[in-house]
C-alpha cells in the first residue's frame, strides 16, 4: 500500500484509522460502487466537494455518496450568501487531488471545512485516502480534529 498525504498526516497526528483498497474502475467512480466494493453502507461513506463561496472563497464539504450538497444550507454554514461547485479543471490546483481521490485530508491548503452532521450517528466513516482505489476509515470526530471541520446541516 502506497501512503498518501492524507494517510501520513493521520499516522503523524496518532489518529486511529484503517486503509481500505479496492479496484477502480474508470468509467463508474459512483460513491455507491465504491461502497459495495469495501462492503460498506452508502451513508457511512462521505464525499469531499470544493466550492467557492462569494465572500469566504474555497470551502470543502463532506457528505454521504447517496445525497446531494445543499448550497443555501452550504452558503448560510460558511457565510456567504451564494455558494457554487469549482469546476473540475480547478480541483488539482486547489486540493492536490483529483476528482474520485480527493480526500478532506491533507489539500494543498488548509481550507473551511464542513461535515455533514449525520456522520456523529456512526462511530466510523470512511473518507478517500487522496487516490482513485483507497478510502481511510476513522471516527467522524478524529475528522473533525484533523481537517479543522466543523459538524453542519449540508443536505
Amino acid at each position: 500500500m502506497n501512503k498518501t498525504n492524507a494517510i501520513r498526516l493521520l499516522e503523524v497526528n496518532n489518529i486511529n484509522h484503517t486503509v481500505s483498497e479496492y479496484e477502480v474502475d474508470e468509467n463508474d467512480l459512483s460513491g455507491e460502487t465504491v461502497a459495495k466494493k469495501i462492503s460498506a453502507s452508502e451513508d457511512e461513506i462521505f464525499k469531499t466537494l470544493v466550492a467557492r463561496g462569494d465572500k469566504t472563497g474555497v470551502l470543502v464539504f463532506c457528505i454521504p455518496v447517496s445525497v446531494e450538497l445543499n448550497l443555501k444550507k452550504a452558503a448560510s454554514t460558511s457565510g456567504n450568501k451564494k455558494v457554487e461547485m469549482i469546476k473540475l479543471n480547478e480541483l488539482l490546483p486547489l486540493t492536490g487531488y483529483i476528482r474520485g481521490g480527493c480526500s478532506p485530508i491533507g489539500m494543498k491548503k488548509e481550507y473551511p471545512t464542513f461535515i455533514e452532521e449525520t456522520a456523529q450517528l456512526f462511530e466510523f466513516i470512511f473518507v478517500s485516502a487522496g487516490v482513485r482505489g483507497m478510502q481511510i476509515r476513522l471516527a467522524p470526530t478524529d475528522l473533525k480534529k484533523i481537517s479543522g471541520a466543523l459538524f453542519a446541516e449540508l443536505i
